[in-house]
């Protein structure tokens, strides 16, 4: 049986992350057990160490990820989950669907690239229309990866004082460094606008230069992702730095009529002729006409009909056109 003071340096030893001396107290246990005759718990100890041993000497992207929430600091700048979400869950534009399998495929071949001098897409570029994907492709990139999401909370990161904001997106970029994943940076317009721009303030000035060190000296094995609604107002050095750049778009009548079906899959539908519905999506994004099909799911249940009907499914359509803001400048609509 371990002593008092062998548990006491044991502990000790794990909570500093001190793992030489941790195993070195764990042989000492195991030679103690072998000593009293108890050889079977002995060998057991010896095994589980070299186990331990070995799983450290992993490279950090062949290790399992711990998920857990940010401690200290970081909590207040980073919230992490664990999605399960993969690339078949989901209606994409092809082109999209296409870039992000790539970036999945180098992703899976680190190792192999990384021995020809190669490096992975890993520095990522949303820009879109608001609903067209952009989170959602954030969180398929983490699931179809096995690793965490971590997104950055930007109330949390940007404050008044000057100085104080790099400070934080450095504590960003060094957890990045420790705990592979996905670091998601949404409405990225809010620190990446132009340097000189006629709103520009010192501070996020300090900070875009701040951002734009730290991520062309990154050399990690996280991705990291920024998406904007703005792409107009970004800075333009901002757009060499990363590897990819990924243009949402509103989907286009076949597009919203395939994402309908997906959506109704699950629940009986009357008799719908498509070119009726595909007369109602236009200037609809992807998340609109998701939230219109539950809501004709829903209405349906509730109101004890068996199945959704065309008249119900395009009032639902019309109903998210008619609560849609008024079109922006910034339009990326594919023409149909």
């Amino acid at each position: 049986m371990a002593s008092a003071e062998q548990i006491k340096a044991l502990l000790k030893s794990h909570l500093d992350g001190d793992d030489s001396h941790f195993y070195a107290v764990a042989m000492q246990v195991a030679a103690h057990e072998a000593k009293l005759g108890h050889g079977k718990l002995a060998r057991e100890l010896r095994t589980l160490i070299d186990e331990a041993k070995k799983k450290k000497s992993l490279p950090n992207l062949l290790r399992p990820v711990a998920i857990s929430q940010p401690k200290g600091e970081l909590s207040t700048l980073l919230t992490a989950s664990f999605p399960k979400l993969r690339l078949s869950d989901i209606v994409l534009d092809r082109d999209i669907h296409d870039r992000l399998s790539r970036i999945i495929r180098e992703q899976r071949q680190i190792a192999k690239l990384r021995s020809h001098g190669l490096v992975p897409r890993k520095k990522l570029l949303f820009v879109g229309p608001p609903g067209t994907g952009k989170t959602m492709s954030a969180s398929i990139l983490a699931g179809e990866l096995g690793i965490p999401l971590f997104v950055v909370r930007l109330e949390g990161l940007i404050t008044k004082f000057m100085g104080e904001t790099a400070a934080k997106l450095r504590l960003i970029f060094d957890a990045l460094v420790q705990t592979r994943g996905v670091y998601f940076f949404d409405e990225f317009d809010s620190i990446g606008s132009q340097r000189g721009h006629a709103n520009d303030v010192g501070e996020i000035r300090r900070v875009l230069n701040s951002f734009l060190q730290m991520i062309e000296q990154d050399d990690s094995d996280s991705l990291i992702l920024a998406a904007t609604n703005h792409p107009d107002i970004l800075d333009y050095a901002l757009f060499r730095r990363f590897d990819d750049v990924i243009r949402f778009k509103l989907p286009d009548k076949a597009l919203a009529i395939e994402l309908i079906k997906n959506k109704m899959a699950g629940f009986p539908t009357s008799r719908i002729i498509w070119k009726n519905i595909a007369a109602r999506v236009d200037d609809l994004s992807f998340a609109d006409i998701s939230m219109a099909c539950e809501d004709a799911i829903k209405d349906a249940i509730i109101s004890d009909r068996g199945k959704v009907s065309q008249k119900d499914l395009a009032k639902l359509l019309l109903d998210r056109k008619a609560s849609l803001p008024l079109k922006s400048s910034y339009d990326v609509r594919p023409s149909v």
